[in-house]
């Protein structure tokens, strides 16, 4: 019997077992694939040295610096040195390096420095890693202001006689290339999903005024809405609409008739840019944004009564869009007034932005109107820009750029430093260039 039973063929049920094992193993054959792909991601900056012949003689080792740009998830800066970097070379070249600004460890790259030729010729001066063999591969930078360049970048007696200094300005262009690796692997199969339309939709039952049942009266001009969608998006719109005056909850549809609601304290084309958002979670096209800003003070600005009543109805998201569309135009001749705009309307990371590009500025910026209305109407924020500046400083012991703010203050570009009495006296003193001390308001 046991003879008989190793001779046995296996029962039916058992073949057919084997058979979908023997077509699984085919199936997990089917071969896949993977691919390492390694590339740089590029940006550039250019750099402006105006005034070069007053920068001369600030010292070997000292450098101005551009603002941080950003490449590849990093900042970076580009560091020039008048006098030159080492010592041993007695002043006689300058020295152009670009420097990891942020936090970063062995981050590769690849560089170029473009000294451009101002005459038109086009025989500008290039140091590019770009384009050509490198037997050590990228260059490796170790931690946050690791540097790369050149301490003998061009001889300041050729450069000064050169087409490269026109106007007492030098003009450098600087390109990083970060490298960046990424697997990328074969799907069987693929759908795209497209991006949400429900703004549009929204959108468009706001156009259409289907199943509206407020009307809000701002101006004269009035606007039809839904109090659903208006207390969906504001705690402002949902307590009026649905709190009685106890606070007490009213349930949606006990008040079925349309009502209407005055607002007297907003313009129409404001109210009407707020609605485009609340339904559509977009602002206005920009040309409406800015309005005429060139012409008048920025409060004045589509964008910046935007925000004031994004601040009013309690919407964070349009808030934070104002902010960041009203950041994009910050400059020595605005920056004071954004600081004022953004701390009257809770606008924390305007306001962050601002404290920073006015300490880092402070020379210039305590020249504008902007810096004379601060000091009639928002002392406070005087204070708050110099402690702003404090900071910068003590960044500057982990490779910021924040040296050069501290030769505004020490210097300013004159060689005499007299400049240092005078706005330090303008901020102690509340801010007057006249040189006399303001006596405390009664």
């Amino acid at each position: 019997m046991d003879d008989d039973a190793g001779d046995a063929s296996p029962p039916p049920a058992a073949a057919g077992v084997g058979a979908t094992a023997a077509q699984s193993r085919d199936m997990a054959a089917s071969p896949t694939s993977s691919r390492s792909v390694t590339e740089t991601v590029n940006g550039s900056h250019r750099f402006v040295i105006q005034g070069y012949s007053l920068a001369k003689g600030m010292g070997v080792g000292k450098h101005i610096a551009s603002e941080t740009f950003s490449v590849g998830g990093y900042q970076w800066a580009v560091y020039f040195y008048p006098d030159g970097k080492n010592p041993e070379d007695n002043s006689a070249y300058v020295s152009v390096f670009i420097a990891l600004a942020s936090e970063g460890t062995d981050v590769r790259a690849l560089f170029e420095l473009t000294l451009l030729d101002q005459s038109g010729k086009g025989k500008h001066k290039v140091h590019s890693h770009f384009d050509r063999s490198l037997e050590s591969g990228p260059y490796t930078l170790k931690y946050r202001g690791s540097m790369w360049g050149y301490k003998r970048f061009f001889r300041r007696t050729a450069l000064e006689t050169s087409d490269f200094l026109k106007d007492d300005c030098l003009k450098i262009n600087c390109t990083v290339g970060v490298v960046v690796s990424t697997i990328d692997y074969s799907r069987p199969h693929s759908i795209l999903v497209p991006d949400s339309d429900i703004g549009y939709h929204f959108g468009t039952l706001l156009d259409n005024h289907e199943g509206v049942d407020v009307v809000l009266n701002v101006g004269g001009e009035r606007f039809h809405a839904h109090k659903l969608v208006l207390a969906a998006r504001s705690t402002v719109f949902r307590s009026k609409f649905f709190d009685d005056e106890d606070g007490e909850k009213n349930e949606p549809g006990e008040n079925d008739d349309v009502q209407e609601i005055v607002i007297d304290d907003m313009e129409p084309k404001v109210f009407k840019a707020m609605l485009h958002f609340i339904y559509r979670d977009t602002l206005v096209d920009d040309n409406e944004l800015g309005g005429s800003s060139s012409e008048g003070s920025i409060f004045d600005t589509l964008a910046a009564k935007l925000l004031a009543a994004a601040d009013k109805y309690d919407l964070a998201r349009l808030r934070l869009l104002c902010e960041s569309y009203l950041c994009k135009a910050i400059s020595v001749a605005t920056v004071a007034s954004t600081l004022a705009l953004a701390d009257r309307h809770h606008a924390m990371e305007l306001k962050a932005v601002c404290l920073k590009f006015a300490a880092e500025n402070l020379s210039a910026v305590i020249r504008t109107e902007g810096f004379d209305y601060l000091k009639d109407n928002c002392p406070s924020l005087q204070s708050e820009i110099l402690r702003t500046l404090a900071g910068c400083e003590e960044e500057c012991s982990s490779g910021g750029k924040c040296q050069s703010v501290w030769g505004q203050l020490s210097d300013g570009g004159d060689t005499s430093g007299r400049r240092s009495q005078s706005v330090w006296g303008q901020l102690s003193d509340g801010g007057d260039t006249s040189g006399r001390r303001v006596r405390p308001r009664t």
